[in-house]
């Protein structure tokens, strides 16, 4: 659409305005954003690109799609929108204040069990640092800087990353308490088992289940250990789980699972320690975490 080459100087306003069609996707959602009207957004829209000689948006029939050069801006529209909220907050607390993104990986099972009681202790007091939450079970994101942060269960966290061990996990056959009465007094292989499927093929559960209940067969295989909880707490059936997702919905069956432990570790990469918005959460997570009961 545009080819001339520009001397155009992008101003706060231009950021403002694409970031808002960015988020909205259409004219009218940007146009709520913005607080202006529809035309007006049209009219801004089409005079930025002219002069900046390219094209920022393409239109379809659900709206406007951004351009790689409009999601970059739009990117830097929104850390300018942080750095504002960080000064005004700065202001009125009278003092240095943390900010930034800092994105943060860990299992689903983890971010229920002890990420997000952690978070609730200490996020209040840092309202200018935004938080990226990703659930997975690879260490690749950290390796391919996809995330700052990582919580990971094991014993032997890659030599790349720098951390520290928050404390052992151990794991326990557990049932519902009505499971467990109307199946009291059968072995642990005439029961009904639930456990993760092939995307966790080492998971200390499994391999102590291989070796002591070898020819057991499995009634329900999830692609999580938050969702395998889940159907043990609704009385499916009966799996080993970690012992901070125990609660009064689940009934262990037997002493901890010997010999099959973990350990919870904090983890980042050693280029992440420069940044003080990863430094602060990595501590307070240390902190916070590390009280907690696992």
């Amino acid at each position: 659409m545009f080819n001339a080459v520009t001397h155009y100087q992008i101003e706060h306003a231009d950021l403002s305005l694409i970031l808002a069609l960015v988020r909205g996707g259409t004219l009218a959602r940007a146009a709520g954003l913005l607080r202006v009207d529809v035309s007006t957004v049209f009219r801004a829209v089409r005079r930025l690109e002219a002069a900046l000689g390219q094209t920022l948006f393409e239109k379809n029939r659900t709206g406007y799609l951004p351009t790689s050069l409009a999601r970059d801006l739009a990117q830097q529209a929104e850390r300018a929108e942080q750095a504002l909220e960080a000064a005004r907050i700065g202001v009125e607390q009278g003092g240095e204040v943390i900010s930034g993104t800092v994105r943060l990986t860990c299992t689903d099972s983890v971010l229920q069990g002890l990420l997000l009681p952690a978070l609730a202790q200490f996020m209040p007091d840092y309202p200018a640092l935004t938080l990226e939450l990703s659930t997975s079970n690879d260490f690749a994101n950290l390796s391919r800087r996809d995330a700052d942060i990582a919580l990971r269960l094991t014993k032997t966290p890659p030599e790349h990353l720098v951390g520290r061990c928050l404390g052992e996990v151990a794991y326990q056959v557990c049932a519902s308490p009505a499971y467990a009465r109307q199946h009291a007094g059968r072995e642990l292989a005439e029961l009904a088992w639930i456990a993760p499927d092939d995307f966790l093929p080492d998971h200390p559960t499994v391999v102590w289940r291989r070796e002591h209940l070898p020819g057991v067969r499995l009634s329900y295989r999830c692609n999580s250990m938050l969702s395998v909880s889940e159907l043990v707490r609704a009385g499916l059936g009966v799996a080993a789980l970690p012992d901070f997702l125990l609660d009064d919905g689940l009934q262990p069956l037997g002493p901890a699972l010997a010999g099959h432990d973990t350990a919870l570790w904090l983890l980042t990469r050693p280029d992440c320690r420069a940044l003080r918005s990863v430094v602060t959460l990595f501590d307070e997570l240390g902190k916070a975490v590390s009280t907690t009961q696992i």
